[in-house]
């Protein structure tokens, strides 16, 4: 089925996101961006909406000028720029956004934004990043790593989640149509919500990087140090390796994982896009041990010729083709195990095999191609499409299907 014999879409679509932010801009984000130029491309007058707004009055952003619709928590202290410090708050304050002029609905979720409310003439779509990462799966994670849990408000935070695994659980059941980043993140959304979910794999800018260049002798971890990425893991491993590994990106776990790094290991901190570009292109391997939703800088990695070291679950396995399971050109080497001891084994087969000189950096750009903004854009607007064609077939059929109107039965 292709364009062509799909329904036309409505020119009214309302678009929304948790929150536009110079102080959380990253792959949920870019997605946000590449839908919004597909229904602009389509001719739409897309509406924006989000919890805050902390976007459109800076000139340097693409919202820059747009008109975009926000809740209670954009007047609150500090709303804009501290938003998920309001966490208990955010699922009334999504469901106070007033959409009903929308025929259609599109929400870019990661914790909130599915649960704006629609009526049954409209369609709502919800493209999902992740079900909430802290609330579900991952919470031991989150709930270790927190100063917070260690105090007093331990027991309060643990009922914060629970409230919101419940709010989450209703309000994925609202959405009439979801879409998700990955078939890990379908899995999630079948075993939290019980819904099925289409896979679109996000969009990746990989015509940002040139894959040609000579490799030198560092490996490269990029992200943000938070508790989930398992940065900790790859400190300890490269330690014990006593190979070069450069640290890119900032977050609240850098001071103690610079506390155990040995004299190998280098942070950098935050980087600008021309200087993570170079890192890139020149790094003998990508390496990964947490546990993602899809994964973008992995791909950005082979879009850069690097091959990828990633822990062997999650959105990884959509993206990376293991070179240790004997596949036709082949991206990186995926570690079955998320320790230290799995990771060291993965490295040193790697160095051994001498990878880095063996694996083809063209195969890799040319696998990465699959993840475009261009193909992204081609396979949302068709399943957009789709979702809208049988959105209005249901909607005929149950107009054309009134029922017994009368309140009182026939006349005597």
């Amino acid at each position: 089925m292709n364009r062509a014999t799909l329904a036309d879409l409505p020119t009214r679509i309302a678009l929304v996101h948790e929150w536009f932010s110079p102080r959380s801009v990253g792959g949920s984000e870019q997605v946000v961006q590449a839908i919004d130029k597909v229904l602009t491309d389509l001719g739409s007058r897309t509406q924006l909406a989000a919890l805050v707004d902390g976007e459109s009055k800076r000139p340097s952003s693409w919202l820059f000028g747009r008109s975009i619709q926000t809740s209670f928590i954009q007047h609150l202290p500090f709303g804009v720029s501290h938003v998920q410090s309001y966490l208990p708050l955010l699922p009334l304050a999504i469901e106070q956004l007033e959409l009903s002029e929308y025929p259609l609905v599109i929400s870019s979720n990661h914790l909130v934004a599915k649960g704006v409310l629609t009526s049954p003439d409209q369609l709502h779509v919800s493209y999902v990043h992740t079900p909430v990462r802290y609330a579900w799966d991952q919470m031991h994670i989150y709930l270790s790593r927190s100063s917070r849990t260690k105090l007093i408000f331990g027991p309060f935070i643990r009922w914060q989640l629970h409230r919101l695994r419940q709010w989450d659980q209703l309000s994925g059941a609202r959405v009439n149509c979801l879409f998700a980043n990955s078939r890990f993140t379908a899995r999630r959304i079948a075993q939290y919500w019980g819904r099925h979910a289409e896979v679109i794999h996000p969009p990746v800018l990989i015509e940002r990087f040139r894959w040609d260049q000579s490799r030198d002798d560092f490996y490269l971890c990029l992200g943000r140090l938070v508790p989930n990425k398992r940065v900790d893991l790859v400190v300890k491993a490269f330690n014990e390796l006593q190979l070069p590994l450069l640290i890119v990106g900032e977050g609240p776990e850098r001071r103690s994982l610079e506390l155990m790094a040995g004299p190998t290991i280098k942070f950098v901190g935050h980087q600008t896009m021309k200087q993570v570009e170079s890192y890139m292109e020149h790094c003998r391997a990508f390496v990964y041990a947490g546990i993602e939703d899809f994964g973008i800088a992995p791909v950005e990695a082979m879009a850069a010729g690097a091959p990828v070291i990633g822990f062997g679950r999650g959105g990884l396995l959509d993206t990376v083709r293991c070179a240790a399971k004997g596949v036709s050109a082949p991206t990186g080497v995926l570690f079955q195990e998320q320790t230290q001891r799995s990771l060291v084994e993965a490295v040193v087969w790697f160095e051994e095999k001498r990878l880095w000189e063996k694996l083809s950096p063209e195969s890799m750009r040319s696998w990465s191609e699959r993840f475009s903004t261009k193909a992204f854009a081609s396979r949302f607007e068709i399943a957009l499409r789709k979702a809208w064609q049988e959105h209005q077939s249901s909607c005929a059929v149950a107009s054309s299907d009134p029922g017994d109107l009368s309140p009182l039965g026939e006349w005597d």
